[in-house]
């Protein structure tokens, strides 16, 4: 896993952003008076030893599949004064509550350059990933593979009705009966360009 600080201005507020597959960067938002890390590339795992003692105040936003990684970090986040899960469940591979099995095992299987453009339309945004096709097919497999032993508790979900990654009425039946803010917008998979600042997410 890769740890990317996307602004450090010694503010007093700080979102860690754990990114979905791919590491495509959400460039529309503003930080204004936070701080941001962003975690991305979960191809492998690798421990984290940031100090975030210093802040006031600490958020964390997951999107996609980092909704269920971040949840592998438990301990370095489980003090933090919100949690929002984007277009993400904490069962993400599923039938009924993530992406379709059988459509994440064809991705892997059938995983190319002409597939990931495919899957970049879908996501709706019109960022390039750069990175290497075997990387993220690994990518993947990794995420496919973890196991959390423990869930953050999330309190806002933002959850798309055209989103053609999660299917939405998987991720709301994961979330409905859940004691958690649900913000439902009328938005692709990638949802940024409806905000402006990071702390719109909160």
């Amino acid at each position: 896993m890769r740890f990317d600080w996307l602004n450090k201005n010694n503010n007093k507020n700080l979102i860690v952003f754990f990114n979905g597959w791919g590491s495509i960067v959400p460039e529309e938002l503003l930080y204004n008076n936070f701080d941001l890390l962003m975690l991305h590339d979960y191809s492998d795992f690798t421990p984290l030893t940031a100090d975030f003692s210093s802040y006031e105040k600490k958020y964390l936003i997951a999107w996609s599949l980092g909704v269920y990684v971040c949840n592998f970090y438990f301990d370095n986040f489980k003090d933090f004064n919100g949690f929002t899960a984007i277009n993400g469940t904490l069962m993400p591979v599923n039938d009924n509550y993530g992406i379709p099995v059988n459509a994440y095992d064809l991705t892997i299987n059938n995983f190319n350059e002409l597939t990931c453009k495919k899957f970049m339309k879908k996501i709706g945004s019109s960022s390039e990933i750069t990175r290497k096709i075997e990387d993220l097919k690994q990518e993947l497999i990794s995420i496919k593979n973890l196991k959390p032993s423990h869930f953050l508790d999330f309190n806002k979900v933002i959850i798309s009705t055209k989103d053609r990654i999660f299917p939405y009425k998987n991720l709301k039946a994961f979330w409905e009966n859940k004691s958690v803010k649900i913000i439902e917008l009328e938005a692709s998979h990638y949802v940024f360009e409806k905000f402006e600042n990071w702390s719109d997410l909160i």
